[in-house]
């Protein structure tokens, strides 16, 4: 199937209000193109430098929302805060500290997710749910990113209803704490190729989708 047919595919299946983040790492600027020609205009990057190489070619698709959703090492911080509108993985309170710091200076408020691990996985960064609760009250107090929502990726092996017991579970700890706290967690950045119809399920807002649109990586 082509691009546009696995795209046109998924949009069939899911409500018109959960936004199709289509993840292009290791994906050429022409499936870019095809993707963004066909109406899509949320695109994923994890690795800075490649995602700076590619900005630079579409510099006149203005429209794009560009969101990163790798770790961020303190070094990239910058760059990423400099030319994504989403940050879909801040995984620490320290992480946090450092882009509102960095954003302070700048006329920039990104809008980002808290990276959380509901269940142990030890290859994944993230809060995990007691920690978050613990940092809360800091991240309440940071004035210069917009903390939007909660963002989770499952660890491998899950059967189907764990799977959608872990997506249940982000969406009611978004729940809880928007209701205990000052942030407004109204986005859910779950659910990817294997997984995404089961999190749109449980209330995803955001599905960050590579290979069922773009084929394997390259």
């Amino acid at each position: 199937m082509t691009i546009t047919e696995n795209i046109d595919k998924i949009l069939s299946q899911i409500p018109s209000d959960v936004r199709l983040v289509a993840v292009t790492k290791k994906k050429s600027v022409v499936a870019i193109k095809e993707a963004y020609n066909y109406g899509i205009r949320d695109f994923a990057e994890s690795r800075v430098q490649e995602a700076l190489e590619k900005q630079e070619q579409l510099q006149d698709y203005q429209d794009i929302c560009w969101h990163f959703i790798g770790h961020i090492q303190t070094n990239k911080a910058k760059k990423v805060l400099d030319n994504f509108h989403w940050i879909h993985s801040v995984d620490s309170l320290k992480l946090a500290e450092y882009l509102d710091k960095l954003a302070a200076k700048t006329s920039i408020s990104p809008h980002v997710c808290l990276q959380v691990k509901i269940l142990p996985d030890p290859n994944k960064y993230g809060w995990r749910v007691e920690e978050l609760w613990q940092d809360l009250s800091e991240l309440e107090s940071l004035k210069h990113i917009k903390i939007d929502g909660l963002m989770t990726i499952l660890p491998l092996g899950l059967s189907k209803n764990e799977c959608l017991d872990t997506f249940e579970k982000t969406k009611e700890l978004a729940s809880k704490i928007t209701e205990k706290s000052s942030l407004q967690l109204k986005e859910l950045s779950m659910g990817m190729s294997n997984d995404y119809l089961l999190a749109v399920e449980k209330g995803a807002t955001m599905i960050r989708l590579g290979t069922i649109i773009f084929g394997e990586r390259d």
